[in-house]
């Protein structure tokens, strides 16, 4: 019987190589979304966990954290969940990061309460966890908040359709979110105070969620339509919301004497503003949330210096139909800064 064949030092140091690099795959692989920026055993690893992967927000913000992550030399590794409401993809995505060996992670919460266990459980591992866009509740549950002050975003739209009724009985439609989600609570209630009325006013005549979506916008303004015909005003949690209820206002032939109000600024938002379907939106900005987000983790792994409270990425109202004593921009600077 023949003795097996030694392995030569040439073998050896191949298949040591072919261990690495399968290693490596598994780290970067891990999770539903997918790498990118950066190479390198050596580079620091950045997770982005969004709400989903579709909404133009969420891609704006995902482009943001690339193109930062490819200037300092980090590994980004993204996910998202399937739709917004999905805290068990979320979860799902922070364990996988954390096995992957993230030093940071970024998150836009798609429940605020419900995630908070699995950020705790990256934090004790001594991951940096930054909320971006969406805070936390409580707040403190992340090392810090990168967001547009969404209280003040839904005040500015408030406090225009205020200035745009001129002192005509209002009957106001609120196309939300989803119960219990704070971004989508704070637009709601910054809208109230800029309109200087409170939750159980007369005034508001119709309340939906949405859940963000175009097409459940549509039918809640539909929903809208049928309980209250009179609407006149319209508030919705964001532009897809928004758009929606302007499809469902142009079938009924209402689409020119509702005045309808959001929140986000994206290009498209922007554009149905100038186009006159959206009478104002207030703008964020996303892709700086992320790159300061990316800076902040690539800061931590090289001084162990974490980021902390809360930073307030700005917020401007967009409309061509300035309002006396509300502070506005028009949409050619919208356009020109549509969630940059």
């Amino acid at each position: 019987m023949s003795r097996p064949t030694r392995p030569t030092p040439s073998l050896i140091r191949a298949a040591a190589c072919l261990g690495i690099a399968a290693l490596t795959l598994t780290a970067c692989g891990s999770g539903s979304g997918s790498d990118s920026a950066g190479s390198g055993s050596g580079s620091v690893k950045v997770g982005l966990i969004t709400k989903t992967d579709t909404n133009p927000f969420f891609v704006k913000m995902k482009e943001g954290a690339e193109k930062a992550a490819k200037d300092s030399g980090a590994q980004l590794i993204t996910s998202a969940g399937k739709f917004d409401g999905d805290n068990a993809g979320q979860v799902t995505a922070i364990e996988n990061m954390v096995a992957a060996g993230v030093k940071g992670i970024l998150i836009t919460p798609s429940d605020s309460k419900a995630i908070v266990p699995a950020l705790e459980k990256a934090r004790a591992k001594g991951i940096l966890v930054i909320a971006l866009d969406s805070p936390t509740d409580p707040q403190s549950a992340v090392d810090a908040l990168f967001a547009t002050d969404n209280l003040r975003a839904g005040e500015l739209i408030g406090s225009y359709a205020k200035a745009s009724m001129k002192g005509r009985t209002a009957k106001i439609a609120t196309l939300d979110l989803a119960p219990g989600v704070a971004v989508g609570v704070q637009r709601h209630n910054g809208f109230l105070k800029g309109f200087g009325i409170g939750e159980k006013d007369p005034a508001i005549v119709c309340s939906q969620d949405t859940g963000g979506d175009q097409a459940k916008g549509q039918t809640a303004m539909e929903n809208c339509l049928q309980k209250a015909p009179g609407i006149n005003v319209v508030y919705t949690i964001n532009e897809p919301a928004a758009l929606g209820a302007y499809t469902a206002l142009k079938a009924k032939g209402r689409d020119k004497d509702v005045l309808i109000v959001s929140v986000d600024g994206g290009c498209t938002g922007t554009q149905a503003v100038k186009d006159g379907k959206i009478a104002a939106t207030s703008q964020q900005y996303p892709l700086k949330m992320a790159a300061e987000g990316v800076g902040a983790v690539v800061k931590y792994a090289k001084d162990g210096k974490k980021a902390s409270g809360y930073t307030d990425t700005g917020v401007r109202l967009i409309t061509d139909k300035a309002q006396a004593g509300v502070a506005s921009k028009d949409t050619e600077y919208g356009l020109a800064n549509c969630w940059g």
